[in-house]
């Protein structure tokens, strides 16, 4: 069976760049997303060439959007809004996975409390029931992502409210060398996007740069 299409806004960082590399890696068509054309098609080539033989390319955003079944939103923040409105078209009937994380601008070591929800649940406003929208991969530090083949030493928390499209998210998840669970309906992502600032301050307390979530005890 043919493996859906990736595309990734924002897949010119480091997150998303690492997140391509992975389902690469595992076959999938990957196309990188970018406000800028040039810069989509430069990470492309840069990440075909860490990856022999994968199908990774690039687009603008809008483009990237059209063109896949799935698509993954790693872009700060701040830039959200703006993007999800450039390509809420091209969106409907589709799964989101948001990887964006919120931080307090004044500091980042602190969780911000925003008064619209987290950000999961504001894409989910913002882009209306005709989108199935997942929150996941938070938590996963953007350098445990760059070699296709290492062990990821932590877990992916995945929330939605749509209970086959987290299924589908778990095993993308896996399908990239992870393991990952089922953490609730999409409100959660409340609690899993505030513990980015949470392993901010564990990665600086204890100098390092790997902190992550295990779950244990769960017969799975």
């Amino acid at each position: 069976m043919d493996k859906p299409t990736i595309a990734i806004l924002g897949g010119t960082g480091p997150e998303g760049a690492g997140l391509a590399l992975r389902w690469g890696a595992a076959g999938y068509p990957i196309i990188i997303g970018s406000r800028d054309a040039t810069r989509a098609a430069m990470t492309a080539h840069e990440l075909r060439e860490k990856v022999a033989g994968s199908n990774i390319s690039g687009a603008v955003n809008l483009e990237a959007a059209e063109q896949a079944q799935i698509v993954v939103l790693s872009v700060p923040f701040d830039g959200q809004a703006r993007i999800l409105a450039d390509v809420a078209t091209a969106l409907q009937g589709k799964l989101l996975i948001t990887a964006v994380v919120p931080l307090d601008p004044q500091a980042k070591r602190r969780a911000p409390n925003w008064p619209d929800g987290p950000a999961a649940v504001q894409a989910q406003k913002q882009l209306g029931e005709g989108v199935k929208v997942v929150a996941a991969f938070q938590n996963v530090g953007a350098h445990q992502l760059q070699e296709p083949s290492a062990e990821v030493d932590c877990d992916v928390l995945v929330c939605g409210d749509d209970r086959a499209a987290k299924d589908q998210v778990v095993a993308l998840a896996e399908a990239g060398g992870m393991r990952a669970w089922d953490a609730g309906p999409l409100a959660n992502a409340l609690v899993v996007e505030g513990m980015t600032a949470l392993l901010i301050n564990i990665n600086i307390r204890y100098k390092s740069k790997g902190a992550g979530i295990r779950i244990t005890n769960v017969n799975a």
